[in-house]
């Protein structure tokens, strides 16, 4: 007979597909799912360990297909603010990854991200990552709470051929892209990863994602991009990304789908209806959101990208020339660059994420605010906080449509996805506040757009969550609750699940997700981390 390790009864199971719920008891045995068998069908004592879920509803682990959690992950493997939301598998991979290592990428990992601990040197062994399977395969051995698999970032593979420099690519450092991409879809990446306004990101061109992008579909990969624009010029934006799916033939997934600014707010139906009609045509488009009004990135990102040519920003940032340079430009009201300082409103932009003591003072302060108790010009305070601080600097930038939220969450081919990485409140909030999406994300949703609007159904909600990302992944074994699949199963309450994160107080864990399972094993007991670390390396279609 054999062995039921975990016995869930009494839930509503909704299994991921979108198919309407039902009553049914799972039943768990090593790290698959044994059954959904009938309610009550199953004696109590032939299970090790019986789950009363009654008024709960049981459905597969949550995919996050954007999950900026490397750092966090080596830092702290429980994956504490995403575990709580119940997501059981981490996908990585926009703007870097610390692998492969090799070429003219020789410094994969900055130190000064990591707080180590005793989980060893990180950004010394990331040096021996020549491989892009390696770091992953380093996580799980390490031990990990949650699954984890990656995109290969286009930056990570621009600057392993190219490094830094602006211009088009070599013949032969196009060659080195290939043979490299080649290798890390048979390594388990899902696909490749642009992220077009970030440097070195941004200075590849058109005909070079599409180069790099028929690699990725011999693989039966993806194409997953942070849109050249998301503000003014969001409709060239698509159109750039729906030509690379066109060309390539790859498969094409848009991050964070969003109209940042007021400028653009009324353009939203219109992408939304540009992505519709070209799924009618046959191309493979989809795109994932998260449930803020606000963004967040770096403070360097209201700058143009050419500041950052050679990987010289902070130097750059004190020659006078270029200095002039870039106030002429962001103040030209004829220039195509459509930063976030100026597509948000710079009243809108709430940098965050110093670290200096002499700057923790302009914590919560908008823009605006802080240059003026300094007496500055916005833009030199952008370029001075920057040399101050020596690094990016989180920045939250109030810039989108509650309205477009709502419109967008109802299409079907949109999942959800946080933008980012797994913190504990313990370690995370003395090193200051964060984006709310951190903690919130996938219970906001379940709480606002399920619960209390109506907007969505729990089965609609539950499938962007989980079937919908693993179709996208090509995952065939999580993302749905059937007999035979891998043991990601999430219980939660229909009438509790909140997200508690707000902007003016990030650091609160969601509530209402009262167990989780990884691999069959236990990561959330009544609402409490296990401190279980079972996740496994998670690859993509074209492994070997």
């Amino acid at each position: 007979m054999t062995t039921i390790d975990t016995l869930i009864r009494g839930a509503r199971v909704i299994d991921g597909t979108g198919n309407p719920w039902k009553y049914g008891d799972v039943l768990i045995s090593g790290d698959r799912i044994l059954d959904i068998a009938a309610p009550g069908s199953v004696p109590i004592e032939n299970a090790a360990t019986v789950i009363d879920a009654s008024g709960k509803i049981v459905c597969p682990g949550f995919i996050d297909i954007q999950s900026h959690s490397i750092v966090p992950l080596m830092r702290d493997g429980r994956c504490l603010s995403k575990i709580t939301q119940g997501i059981t598998t981490e996908i990585m991979g926009e703007g870097w990854t610390p692998a492969p290592a090799g070429g003219r990428f020789t410094e994969p990992m900055d130190a000064r991200l990591l707080d180590d601990g005793d989980t060893g040197d990180w950004a010394e062994r990331a040096r021996s990552w020549t491989r892009f399977r390696h770091w992953l395969e380093a996580m799980e051995e390490t031990g990990v709470s949650p699954n984890v698999g990656s995109y290969l970032a286009g930056g990570t593979l621009r600057q392993y051929a190219r490094g830094m420099d602006m211009g088009d690519s070599s013949p032969e450092e196009l060659d080195v892209m290939r043979q490299v991409m080649a290798e890390a879809m048979e390594d388990g990446a899902f696909g490749v990863t642009y992220a077009l306004i970030y440097p070195p990101d941004h200075f590849v061109s058109t005909d070079e994602i599409v180069e790099v992008c028929k690699v990725v579909a011999k693989y039966n990969g993806t194409y997953i991009t942070h849109m050249r624009s998301e503000s003014q010029w969001i409709i060239e934006g698509l159109e750039e990304t729906l030509e690379i799916g066109e060309r390539s033939g790859v498969s094409v997934e848009i991050y964070h789908l969003k109209a940042a600014g007021k400028i653009c707010w009324h353009l939203m139906p219109e992408v939304i209806q540009r992505i519709t009609d070209a799924r009618a045509r046959g191309l493979d488009v989809t795109s994932d959101m998260y449930p803020y009004t606000a963004s967040g990135t770096g403070l360097s990102a209201t700058l143009p990208s050419w500041v950052s040519e050679g990987g010289k920003l902070y130097e750059h940032l004190l020659d006078p020339d270029i200095r002039a340079r870039i106030h002429a430009q962001l103040t030209d009201p004829d220039d195509d660059f459509d930063g976030p300082a100026t597509s948000s409103g710079v009243e809108n932009v709430m940098p965050i994420g110093f670290t200096k003591p002499e700057n923790q003072q302009y914590i919560g302060k908008r823009l605006t605010e802080i240059a003026e108790s300094r007496g500055e010009h916005w833009i030199d305070t952008i370029m001075n906080l920057l040399i101050s601080e020596q690094q990016r600097i989180m920045t939250i930038y109030h810039e989108m449509s509650e309205d477009n939220l709502r419109l967008q969450i109802q299409q079907p081919w949109i999942k959800v996805s946080t933008d980012a990485g797994g913190l504990d409140p313990v370690w995370a909030e003395p090193e200051g506040p964060t984006h709310p999406r951190a903690y919130g994300t996938f219970p906001r949703v379940l709480r606002q757009y399920v619960r209390e609007e109506g907007l969505l159904t729990w089965e609609e909600a539950i499938r962007k969550m989980t079937s919908s990302v693993a179709d996208r992944l090509s995952i065939s074994d999580r993302g749905v609750l059937a007999k035979g699949m891998m043991a990601d199963v999430v219980v939660f309450d229909p009438e509790t699940v909140t997200d508690n994160a707000t902007f003016e107080q990030p650091h609160q864990l969601s509530t209402g997700i009262e167990h989780v399972w990884v691999n069959g094993t236990a990561v959330v007991t009544d609402s409490q981390h296990t401190s279980a670390m079972p996740g496994r390396f998670v690859k993509g279609p074209g492994a070997k």
